[in-house]
């Protein structure tokens, strides 16, 4: 699969360091007529597994069908008037192999949303039961999760560099955050810790299931119930939510209907200030979510 030209601009800070997680590379992708010295600020999303969002020669994964190839889908919709057009921030998760410090769980370490598991390992030890041995993407002798110190890294270090540096709309309403997987928790994560920073996400194929083939709903039940008790109340956060029917997105279903209901809880509007797709037949591979990406998009920056 060869790379097709992108459009607009990409501008790569490849070992962007922080104080909260490792340093990684962050993909800036500018609109066509935009530049550092645009006097048009636009909005800007900040997108997870950020190293799967543009397809160029240099990536890692070029020549692979792993892209979401957001470069196009906003190009397409902002020819057509269907969406104001935005600066994409591409963080790239720690799962890159390309880092030296790369771990296969660290990924799942920096988006699993802290609080709640914290919450229910503080429970279950007190009530002397077994911690269970399914919870994907922690550390099994430690149980270490750094997603606070991820969106911390997001909020207090990237974020007032790429408003310093690019001409950003920085206020709340016009800052999102998209991820899909994972990334679909951290992002949903990101507005019930920082509502005040982010005012909408867009959260694909959300993994409500514990990861790794396990089995049981804890996952599922613990990250819920803290959203339904952390959630922002309606009126200053938009998000949006899908998933599948087929692979991994097949056991999300539930997980997102409990979801729906907290949303409701916190008097979300489904339309309005929340929508959430299922998508039959779609499966859990950049690719789907590809597909889709349009319809997110169109919630978030829609034009009136």
């Amino acid at each position: 699969m060869l790379a097709s030209p992108l459009k607009g601009t990409i501008v790569h800070h490849k070992n962007f360091s922080s104080k909260f997680v490792p340093s990684r590379l962050i993909d800036v992708w500018l609109p066509e007529g935009i530049d550092t010295e645009s006097k048009e600020s636009l909005p800007v999303i900040y997108m997870q597994d950020g190293q799967m969002m543009f397809h160029y020669p240099e990536s890692i994964f070029a020549g692979r069908d792993t892209f979401w190839d957001v470069d196009k889908a906003i190009a397409r919709l902002v020819q057509s008037d269907e969406i104001r057009p935005p600066i994409i921030v591409a963080v790239a998760s720690a799962l890159d192999p390309s880092h030296e410090n790369w771990h296969k769980d660290a990924r799942r370490a920096e988006y699993m949303p802290q609080k709640p598991v914290e919450e229910f390992l503080k429970n279950v030890l007190e009530l002397g039961e077994s911690i269970p041995t399914d919870i994907g993407g922690i550390d099994e002798e430690s149980y270490v999760i750094s997603s606070d110190n991820y969106l911390k890294f997001l909020v207090d270090e990237l974020k007032p560099f790429i408003d310093k540096t690019y001409p950003t709309l920085s206020a709340q309403v016009d800052t999102f955050v998209i991820g899909s997987s994972m990334g679909g928790l951290i992002s949903a994560y990101a507005v019930a810790e920082y509502p005040h920073v982010f005012g909408g996400a867009a959260c694909l194929s959300s993994a409500w299931t514990a990861m790794d083939g396990a089995t049981s709903d804890w996952h599922n039940d613990t990250v819920v119930e803290w959203f339904g008790n952390h959630w922002p109340s309606a009126g200053r956060n938009r998000v949006y939510f899908d998933y599948g029917t087929r692979e991994l997105d097949a056991k999300y279903e539930p997980g997102q209907k409990k979801m729906d209901a907290a949303l409701r809880k916190h008097g979300f509007k489904e339309g309005k200030d929340w929508i959430t797709r299922r998508f039959a037949g779609a499966g859990h591979r950049p690719k789907d979510w590809r597909e889709r990406l349009h319809i997110p998009l169109k919630f978030l920056l829609g034009v009136d």
